[in-house]
């Protein structure tokens, strides 16, 4: 089977699946793991690079104001792969390329592919999301192992968490305006052994205000800027840290959103057991290969 990925998280999906071998094409932003690097390209984005992050959310705006799509997909080039399936998402429209236009060009193609959208709001959808990716590449089974796999670290993280004392924690998946993290993240914070404030399990990211943060009276606030590794993110923090610390926590942690929080597949996991040692370091060992920094945004102040 040839398969043609237009989302990140597939492509994740798709290698921890066992089926590399067959993606021959990527997105842009396709960075892992690194046999994803040397694959085909098959989308850009219209946003200029080096935007502000207040730019980038005012330009998003704008565009998908406009009914405009974000992200460019060459259609020659998905042609000439002929390809049998197409992996895609309609669940974020500034994640990838547009559902709808993805279906009219898989139409027009003469290798007639065949389309998915994987589209999780909860933990548990983005675990049974593999189980469907893998029956859609013919091998059902291999979904169920890694779903399976997935489960059991999980439940070995609540474990190791249960009884301790749950902070308040405030994740923020971009700042400038602040957006609270949805979807799958208030989960992850309750598996690793915390209490979410703000967002909403399987409810979109939202914008909120500087004081209506304030009022969530976090005791940890993780800076998770959408698709941005740990070094940009604690940048952006910092270049905000009035702003942060006058939400009043005691911790502000800067993470890897794009490895581990933003992408719906399995390094969710990796992620839950991230935060599960950044709120209890006692109790849960640090994952390796994961980026994160603590941050200290007043001289002689330490968290």
């Amino acid at each position: 089977m040839r398969i043609a990925s237009l989302v990140p998280s597939a492509t994740e999906a798709l290698f921890a699946l066992g089926f590399g071998d067959q993606v021959v094409a990527v997105t842009h932003e396709c960075d892992h793991p690194v046999e994803a690097l040397r694959l085909p390209r098959l989308t850009r984005s219209v946003l200029p690079t080096g935007l502000e992050p207040e730019e980038v959310d005012a330009r998003v705006r704008e565009i998908t104001g406009r009914g405009e799509a974000l992200y460019e997909l060459d259609e020659p080039a998905l042609a000439d792969l002929e390809p049998d399936l197409i992996v895609t998402q309609a669940l974020c429209a500034v994640c990838a390329v547009s559902y709808e236009d993805v279906r009219a060009v898989a139409g027009r193609l003469a290798s007639r592919p065949g389309v998915i959208s994987l589209d999780p709001k909860r933990l548990g959808q983005v675990l049974d999301d593999l189980v469907t990716l893998a029956g859609a590449c013919g091998d059902r089974e291999r979904g169920v192992e890694l779903r399976a796999r997935l489960e059991d670290r999980l439940g070995r993280l609540r474990k190791a968490v249960s009884g301790a004392l749950r902070p308040r924690v405030l994740a923020l998946e971009w700042l400038d305006p602040p957006y609270v993290g949805g979807h799958w993240v208030p989960e992850m914070i309750e598996v690793a052994g915390g209490t979410g404030v703000a967002g909403q399990a399987g409810v979109d990211s939202r914008t909120a205000s500087w004081d209506e943060l304030a009022g969530a009276a976090a005791e940890v606030v993780v800076a998770m800027p959408c698709g941005l590794y740990v070094d940009e993110a604690a940048e952006q923090a910092l270049a905000r840290i009035e702003r942060l610390e006058g939400l009043g926590a005691l911790r502000l942690v800067a993470v890897d959103a794009a490895g581990s929080f933003s992408r719906p597949g399995p390094r969710l996991v990796d992620g839950a057991e991230l935060l599960g040692h950044i709120l209890h370091p006692d109790r849960v060992g640090e994952p390796e290969g994961l980026g994160w920094r603590e941050l200290a945004p007043a001289a002689g102040r330490t968290y």
